[in-house]
């Protein structure tokens, strides 16, 4: 796992849940570096000789933690069932990645019920089947029905159900005997208040993280799995979060690996500087920290406690001409133009019914959609428009052609400073989590593990 400062920041500080903006260029480093750190207390010689041969491609489908099965079909019905949840299809490759990764999964999660179960911490089948049929209700299915779709998938409810008891387990079991002895003083609180003061008008990111341990023997080879990863995430055929939830190895991992927003002083200088660089949307890796590489995918960026322009809500009436099929490109243009010129002709959002029906257009209002929402290209557009005006067309001949019609702007107040209970509250978890990932950290040391 990531030496303490290093993981510290990436349960990292969500505590400045403030304001942003944008910037950016490519950023990627690679580092070789042979040597063994010297605080690492492992007696490991610079030019060692390996006897034997680990083949990491052969995958032991079967471990036995403290005399807990996990088989191959319990990895491969997990394997659907992420692959279902995230309605992605894998290939050969990227399954057998994802089977490595399931099977520590697994692992933990056993890890976990078992150390819930030391403390009389038990999940009842009621609890249970509740928890199935929310998920199964967010799946837009009866529990039935979702049970009968997660076999036709591959899966299982078992393994469904099996990742609940995990979940609700360690919750439990954290909130009985790690929650009660964590404390957050006034003190605290009040420096995290003077420091946001402090801080008023620098940058702050909004940060998605995956990230991959790497001991000395095994850097290459993750590595090379974090460039492929990198290469799955830009071919944008699933989320970020997808990729961090079966990959990361950060106790964000459950979230999606959400660092929420940081500033780069609160991140390590690697991160920090990748930060600085990125523009919002942009994947930036295999960034080498201290103990593995990280990979960073940049949400979004903003001011500390300074109001952003993108945050005002604005009122719109959306005008819309559709394209029937068999229209040829000529005919598109001539009817692009006219809608254009019909645009310029607009007197504020009044008229709009009006010049929609000479151009048999679609009308659709919305009256709160905030500028951040809208793509990045009319966002720009939209914080200089004033109320009355148009935005060029837009569009394309198989989704039609529309504008948006500015109606009225309610202009975001001041950034405003979270409160005390706010501050307490994320601290509390920030430690929280901490103390999850070293608990986890021992179980493992501790685990009698056999692969079969």
């Amino acid at each position: 796992m990531m030496t303490t400062k290093v993981r510290a920041l990436a349960r990292r500080f969500t505590i400045s849940a403030l304001m942003l903006g944008a910037a950016g260029a490519a950023w990627s480093q690679t580092v070789e570096d042979q040597s063994v750190p010297a605080n690492s207390g492992l007696d490991i010689p610079a030019n060692l000789q390996i006897f034997g041969k680990v083949d990491p491609n052969v995958r032991k489908a079967t471990a036995i933690v403290n005399e807990t099965v996990i088989t191959g079909t319990d990895v491969d019905q997990r394997v659907a069932l992420i692959a279902a949840a995230n309605n992605v299809k894998l290939s050969a490759e990227d399954r057998e990645r994802l089977r490595l990764q399931v099977l520590r999964q697994l692992i933990d999660e056993t890890l976990q019920i078992q150390q819930a179960r030391t403390a009389d911490v038990t999940i009842t089948k009621d609890e249970i089947d509740q928890s199935f049929a929310r998920v199964a209700k967010n799946f837009g299915r009866a529990p039935d029905g979702f049970a009968a779709y997660l076999r036709d998938s591959g899966s299982s409810d078992r393994s469904m159900r099996r990742q609940i008891e995990g979940e609700l387990a360690w919750n439990r079991y954290l909130r009985r005997k790690v929650e009660p002895f964590v404390n957050v003083g006034d003190e605290e609180v009040k420096a995290i208040i003077d420091r946001l003061e402090a801080a008023k008008g620098t940058e702050e990111y909004h940060l998605n993280e995956i990230y991959l341990a790497a001991t000395p023997d095994r850097e290459q080879q993750v590595l090379t799995n974090a460039r492929q990863v990198i290469a799955e995430i830009q071919k944008g055929q699933a989320p970020f979060s997808y990729f961090a939830r079966n990959f990361s190895e950060a106790s964000t991992r459950g979230v999606g690996g959400d660092l929420g927003w940081v500033r780069s002083a609160q991140l390590p200088a690697e991160l920090a500087e990748a930060s600085q660089t990125m523009q919002i949307g942009q994947v930036a890796g295999p960034i080498p920290v201290p103990g593995g590489f990280s990979i960073l995918y940049l949400v979004d960026k903003r001011q500390v406690l300074t109001a952003d322009p993108r945050d005002s809500k604005l009122s719109l009436k959306q005008m819309t001409i559709k394209f029937p099929a068999g229209t040829t490109q000529a005919q598109a243009s001539a009817k692009t133009a006219a809608f254009a010129t019909a645009i310029q002709k607009l007197q504020g959002c009044g008229s709009v019914a009006k010049v929609a029906a000479t151009l048999n257009a679609e009308v659709v209002d919305n009256d709160a959609i905030r500028v951040r929402d809208l793509p990045a290209p009319l966002q720009a557009i939209m914080t200089k428009l004033n109320v009355g005006e148009a935005t060029p067309p837009f569009g394309s001949p198989t989704d039609g052609v529309r504008t948006l019609v500015l109606c009225g702007r309610d202009e975001v107040a001041s950034g405003q400073m979270p409160g005390a209970e706010q501050i307490q509250s994320q601290l509390e978890q920030q430690r929280v989590n901490l103390r999850a990932q070293q608990a986890l950290r021992d179980l493992r040391r501790d685990a009698v593990i056999e692969y079969r």
